[in-house]
């Protein structure tokens, strides 16, 4: 037995030989070949024809094209031809080599007219499974790509084919992508949530012991044999209804859900029939809501999906899901298609062919539409795309990101500075614009540039980018000092021919009449010609020949105040669940500075009692992970007092010297004081990186701060450390 009698041996003999066949080939023109980490890149079509054979159930032709198409990708001289794979295996490599030459620039990233260039591109609705399986080994490969090729591989993900996986009924797949997404996109609210989830892992068990307690007997009596589940949402899933909800993780209600699992024989009238009844004894026991009722039995998914869902309300009042369905559902919707060659070796073909033309059907049609055939089954909401940044790409595919609302100009200050001060306008996807046009996510740009063309007030109007505004601005003022020097060199000149002096209180005087509000401003002016030198002259005059006392300028200086130490106080915690460990000190950790009000749970260490630490803290899935039994539940206590906690603050803010001033101001504005802050300029980003600790009475306070920050104009990102 070789290998690949170990790895397929749901095939006959004629399937495993054409995988061995397409495998040989493969590794022959890739050996030399190598993935990102180093690693040989065989190890890639090797785990997605896993994929698709464990996780999805695609036929040994599928397996065999997978291996094709990676070496004809790379080296399309590659001779397959003469091997007599078959047609279905030539078209399905067919379709996949030329999906791969597709470029941002030719899908814009819009869903739709990619499912529309795949169909164009291969009739086959098996290349499309195909390259879904493709991107969710990507994903799981994400760490080993470059920063930039990992953002471009996330972007794509999250637009087209986490779209193209839901549309499709491929929910397993799609909850992946999303969660690998959410991973690398918002990793502090990841860890927070999967950290949450870790620690109330033994309450969800309480709950499904107390809810099938006065369920057992009757079962029992039935002979009905069962195993129960937990099956718990994704951190993905829980987070988007923390934000639509406006609600913490404990108003999360179906966090996770119970799954009656039936042991029965595999006949269709007798799985339903166990199902039924199931349910009738949970609803004779629970309160039910049956407008949350979701009947896939008697109408299965396209997909081959089969179960009962249920939503119901304990005595304690406690909203519990309740899913009902047989071993063989739970394997079919745990496995997908796999499953239905696992029983008695037979082939269910006829399932394949069926879900195969929902698919079909699916990519012919947008998504949700009449036409769409699993209109009507979608369960979870599709991920909403950011808003705060949109993402473009030049002529060559280079991805880059802009915040929202950004322009054209903005798009060439981005590429460089000297093509910015230059920029006379663009190409958006072919099409000649202006620089203020405002681009979208998927837009390729080109730029236009002038040599003559210069930067003018107006262009701050025109930008949205920290980079852009601050580019113009020192270019404006680079400009104005040239202007400046050779005005006050001609008002200079003029004044000695007129044998005239200008003092410092009789400018002082001038600058109140003029609409300047710098000196330089004013010499800028004459040296352009908007000021005549000949009107100066007339006001010195009329100054001089009025009495008038001396001018002052008053200055006022806002001075800081005193900062006071203020700690913590043992009574703004209270531990519970833990009647003898009151006298126990505790602290707060320093990895993650704990602030009253924050989700939190305790550590017990060995010298120094009880460490509180936040539940999206770096080392809280190490410390849940490998020591349950010293993790301790803590409560804050229902009044903080007077004390205060330390935490630390990351600001990313432009290059604009009065960021600092402003971000002082915010923190001084609230009940918050400064204990630290510490400023590096990047000069490669044009930022400053500001880490500053404050003390802070509670985490709504915090927030206060936090979200002034945020609010100000030059400040582009900000996270607690």
């Amino acid at each position: 037995m070789d290998r690949f009698d170990e790895l397929y041996p749901r095939f006959d003999e004629g399937g495993k030989e054409m995988i061995r066949s397409a495998y040989a080939i493969a590794a022959e023109v890739l050996k030399e070949h190598k993935r990102s980490n180093g690693n040989p890149f065989i190890e890639h079509p090797d785990a997605v024809a896993r994929i698709a054979y464990e996780e999805i159930g695609l036929s040994a032709e599928c397996i065999a094209a997978v291996y094709l198409h990676e070496a004809t990708r790379f080296f399309p001289e590659t001779d397959i031809m003469s091997a007599g794979f078959g047609k279905d295996v030539y078209t399905i490599v067919d379709g996949l080599n030329k999906i791969s030459t597709i470029k941002p620039k030719d899908t814009k990233l819009e869903a739709e007219n990619y499912k529309k260039l795949i169909v164009s591109y291969s009739k086959d609705p098996r290349v499309t499974v195909l390259k879904i399986a493709d991107r969710l080994e990507v994903m799981r490969s994400l760490d080993m790509f470059p920063k930039l090729s990992r953002e471009r591989k996330v972007l794509e993900t999250m637009m087209l084919y986490i779209p193209l996986a839901h549309q499709l009924g491929l929910y397993n797949i799609k909850g992946e992508m999303e969660e690998i997404y959410f991973r690398h996109a918002e990793p502090e609210q990841y860890r927070a949530i999967t950290n949450k989830l870790k620690s109330t892992e033994r309450d969800r068990q309480k709950l499904m012991t107390q809810f099938i307690e006065p369920l057992k007997q009757k079962l029992s009596d039935e002979g009905i044999q069962y195993k129960l589940k937990v099956r718990t949402k994704t951190a993905l899933s829980i987070y988007k209804k923390m934000q639509k909800q406006k609600v913490p993780f404990e108003g999360v209600f179906d966090v996770f859900a119970i799954r009656f699992i039936i042991d029965c024989e595999e006949d269709r009238a007798v799985e339903h029939a166990l199902c039924w009844k199931v349910f009738s004894y949970v609803t004779e026991e629970y309160e039910s809501d049956t407008k949350r009722l979701r009947d896939w039995i008697s109408n299965p998914k396209p997909n081959g999906y089969e179960s009962l869902h249920i939503t119901v309300k304990n005595k304690e009042g406690s909203f519990l899901e309740v899913q009902i369905r047989t071993k063989r559902m739970d394997d079919m919707a745990e496995s997908g298609l796999a499953s239905h060659w696992s029983y008695k070796g037979i082939r269910h073909e006829a399932t394949l062919d069926k879900w195969l033309t929902a698919v079909r059907k699916a990519l012919e049609n947008p998504l949700g539409s009449e036409g769409d055939p699993m209109a009507a089954y979608y369960e979870d909401e599709l991920m909403e795309m950011p808003t705060k940044e949109i993402f473009v790409f030049t002529p060559s595919g280079e991805l880059r990101k802009l915040p929202a609302g950004a322009t054209v100009l903005d798009f060439a200050f981005d590429i460089h500075t000297n093509l910015g001060i230059r920029c006379t306008g663009g190409k958006v996807n072919g099409k000649a614009v202006r620089i203020n046009e405002k681009l979208k996510t998927g837009d390729v740009v080109e730029i236009m540039s002038g040599k003559n063309q210069k930067p003018s007030q107006d262009w701050l109007n025109i930008v949205v980018s920290n980079k852009a505004r601050n580019k113009i601005r020192q270019k404006l003022s680079e400009a104005e000092f040239k202007k400046a020097a050779d005005g006050k060199e001609l008002l200079g000149r003029r004044l000695k021919n007129w044998k005239m002096e200008l003092d410092d209180e009789t400018m002082a005087t001038m600058m109140k009449k003029l609409p300047y509000k710098t000196i330089n401003a004013f010499y800028a002016a004459i040296g352009e010609g908007e000021l005549d030198v000949a009107d100066i002259k007339n006001m010195i005059n009329e100054i001089r020949n009025v009495e008038a006392g001396p001018a002052s300028v008053e200055t006022e200086r806002k001075t800081g105040s005193g900062i006071q130490e203020k700690s913590g106080n043992n009574d703004d915690i209270l531990v519970i669940d833990a009647k003898n460990v009151k006298g126990i000190d505790y602290r707060m950790a320093k990895c993650c500075n704990p602030v009253f009000g924050d989700d939190v749970f305790g550590f017990v260490t060995r010298t120094e009692g009880i460490k509180i630490h936040r539940m999206s803290c770096p080392n809280a899935s190490r410390l849940i992970d490998m020591y349950p039994y010293r993790i301790q539940k803590v409560k804050w206590s229902d009044n903080p007092s007077t004390g205060n906690f330390q935490t630390g603050l990351r600001v990313t803010a432009a290059l604009e010297p009065s960021v600092i001033n402003e971000i002082m101001d915010i923190v001084n504005s609230f009940r918050a004081s400064i204990r630290m802050f510490n400023v590096t300029e990047n000069d490669r980003q044009s930022t400053y990186e500001i880490t500053m600790k404050i003390a802070v009475p509670s985490n709504l306070e915090l927030d206060k701060v936090t979200s002034q920050i945020r609010n100000l104009r030059n400040v582009i990102k900000i996270s607690r450390m």
